[in-house]
């Protein structure tokens, strides 16, 4: 029990001075360290994990040239058709993360009857906007063209993403329904159905993200009104059913949420959102990519459950 506390500890410490170099240092410095911290935290995490019997996994397929343009496919072992798909997009403040940090957590929604997309993007800074964006399109690319290998039904796909991947789930979804807000990206979008989405934690408009994480990311590009960036004037009525998680102990993204759902309903999009936790139980931000714990799997059961009721049968 000591050790496991004092693991805790020192997590926490790493986390809180992640935090505190990426508010008042703009450098290199900060991102090393939101990286080691975050893959410190990340490690902890996912000990003693390893990947479930019931699960058949394609590792390592390459959507583009650069080393991060890979992603991963698993469906439930035994599976002989194409199954409702769910893509997942990673979070990490769009300067860290990988597919394998969430190889357990898209298992897991595997096992629940589901093809699971799990991929690696382009990271800030070394790649700016819309390196990320560009990556999820190219994703879809690359899954729409082999769909009849990998089990993948593209008349049922879903989207799950967290932090910055939801805020990336948010913006390329636009995108998909919204043919104007893709031509203002230049994105030739394939052809595949997106029945419903999840965003969890996420900061939804990159004006509210703050100011390191725009610097690395969004580097020059000014966040105009009207302007790309302006993500949430775009919505339409085609915007798929959201399923929109936050948490009581989120620091990080609680804040974000109420803007989004107001967006979202004010445009007729059938959406729901659901808090987890309460005054007395803070689940973290993204807690549900912890396996380890009984509320992530009520969160992703839940989610499943939300995906379910969409599924086109025809």
């Amino acid at each position: 029990m000591r050790i496991r506390t004092g693991v805790l500890w020192i997590v926490g410490v790493l986390a809180i001075l992640a935090l505190v170099a990426g508010i008042f240092f703009r450098s290199w410095i900060a991102v090393l360290w939101t990286r080691v911290s975050f893959g410190v935290s990340d490690f902890f995490r996912d000990f003693g994990l390893t990947s479930p019997e019931d699960v058949t996994r394609i590792d390592d397929l390459r959507y583009g040239e650069d080393e991060m343009q890979v992603l991963d496919i698993y469906y439930p072992a035994g599976t002989a058709e194409a199954l409702p798909t769910i893509v997942s997009i990673h979070g990490g403040g769009f300067v860290y993360g990988d597919k394998e940090r969430y190889q357990y957590y898209c298992m897991s929604l595997a096992q629940r009857g589901f093809t699971v997309v799990n991929f690696s993007y382009r990271l800030a800074p070394e790649h700016k906007y819309p390196a990320a964006l560009e990556d999820v399109n190219s994703v879809m690319d690359y899954i729409c063209a082999h769909a009849r290998e990998y089990f993948i039904d593209t008349d049922n796909v879903f989207f799950v993403g967290d932090s910055a991947g939801a805020q990336l789930n948010f913006q390329y979804t636009v995108a998909v329904t919204n043919p104007e807000y893709a031509e203002l990206l230049g994105f030739e979008i394939p052809e595949f159905a997106l029945r419903a989405v999840a965003l969890n934690c996420g900061i939804y408009e990159p004006k509210d993200m703050n100011a390191n994480i725009q610097d690395y990311y969004l580097g020059n590009l000014p966040i105009a009104e009207g302007g790309e960036l302006d993500v949430l004037r775009f919505v339409t009525a085609d915007f798929p059913p959201a399923y929109v998680m936050k948490a009581t102990g989120d620091a990080l993204a609680g804040a974000y949420t109420e803007p989004l759902v107001e967006s979202l309903t004010g445009a007729g999009v059938v959406n729901e959102l659901h808090v987890y936790g309460d005054d007395k139980i803070k689940p973290p931000h993204v807690f549900h990519l912890n396996m380890k714990s009984d509320l992530a799997a009520q969160c992703n059961d839940e989610e499943c459950a939300f995906f379910r009721k969409y599924i086109a049968t025809e």
